[in-house]
């Protein structure tokens, strides 16, 4: 035993190629599945199909398998999608983020605030739940979904059963998310026929609750959507630091006893943003960036396939009717009022 923990010690590598390799099989059975003529009818890309599969497996056939494969499904989860996320800014150029432009970070500022507020008032004043749940679903669905949770936690210093609840809140309507917004792009533009994939984009990533189903949306919807929907989402990601700050400076005014826990910055959206700044020179050859692209997309897959397998619906059981309603409340919101707020700064600034 003793010898196991001391080769595991030395070479902790190989204990992430078992998760890994999984999310690989998944990600490349989602590929395929995507070029068969009968699924890409219904308009489903290789990202959904692999949140899709994850979730079937993890819901399934995971549970044997996760002693040996959760440390790579985790780092899928997360520092692939960061990586993926960062090697995505070499399909973004300099034209394109300024077309997202400063009505882009107002959409997400206002959607932000007023999603967080509208879900203190409906948690709180109306389904009577305890404040750090509702703070936890609020940042989840204002800001970039369980990775906001994470970041809220130590600030609010929540239970971890409240975590693991407003983690699978959010996850269950963002992954709604992914199959509700393709859906609303033909509907969306009937209604407003000077809509623009580009503007719906905006929509897209300025109210689903994580980067991945962002991606995931986008990328069913059309290139320029799913485009504009990441450069929105990223911009929204960056206010998670100044969003901690101010939730911390609320408490510390009500707990002035209570030190303050330090925030942390998401790097991996500000160097999104500088591969895309890089990319606008055009400085690397197009068979160059068009592998990088290839690796994005591989990574990206990977982390739609953790998501997928990390996502219980045993959690939402355990959760009660009260945090589903409340999510669920705040989902119809994102919609109805996000897009409000989109169509009236597109309007004005436009």
């Amino acid at each position: 035993m003793t010898e196991l923990s001391i080769a595991k010690s030395h070479h902790p590598v190989p204990l992430w190629i078992p998760g890994l390799l999984l999310t690989v099989v998944i990600a490349g059975a989602a590929s395929w599945l995507a070029q068969q003529p009968v699924i890409a009818a219904l308009g489903l890309g290789s990202l959904t199909l692999a949140i899709m599969l994850g979730i079937l497996v993890g819901n399934s056939i995971y549970s044997p398998l996760a002693s040996r494969c959760d440390n790579g499904v985790l780092l899928a989860k997360q520092k692939l999608l960061r990586l993926g996320i960062i090697l995505f800014g070499f399909r973004i150029t300099l034209q394109q983020i300024a077309d997202v432009g400063f009505s882009g970070i107002l959409i997400d500022a206002l959607t932000l605030s007023s999603t967080f507020f509208m879900t203190c008032l409906l948690g709180m004043r109306l389904l009577k739940l305890d404040r750090d749940t509702v703070w936890l679903i609020g940042a989840g669905s204002s800001i970039c979904g369980a990775a906001a949770v994470l970041a809220t936690e130590p600030v609010v210093k929540a239970a971890p059963s409240k975590v693991a609840v407003a983690i699978a809140t959010v996850v269950l309507f963002g992954t709604l998310a992914i199959f509700i917004y393709p859906l609303l792009w033909p509907l969306a533009h009937h209604l407003f026929p000077g809509l623009s994939a580009v503007q719906f984009g905006v929509f897209t990533g300025s109210t689903i609750h994580e980067v991945a189903q962002v991606v995931a949306a986008g990328h069913s919807i059309s290139p320029d959507a799913e485009n504009s929907a990441v450069i929105a989402k990223m911009l929204r990601v960056m206010m998670l630091a100044p969003f901690l700050l101010c939730l911390s400076t609320v408490l510390r005014g009500k707990h002035q006893g209570k030190t303050r826990q330090p925030t942390t910055f998401p790097w991996f959206a500000l160097l999104f943003i500088a591969v895309a700044l890089f990319n606008s020179l055009q400085l690397l050859p197009a068979a160059v960036v068009a592998t990088l692209n290839q690796l994005a997309g591989l990574l990206l897959a990977m982390a739609m396939a953790a998501l997928g397998l990390t996502t219980r619906f045993g959690a939402l059981y355990e959760a009660g009717v009260k945090p589903l309603l409340l999510g669920a409340l705040v989902f119809v919101w994102l919609i109805a009022g996000g897009g409000t707020i989109n169509l009236l700064v597109q309007y004005f600034m436009g």
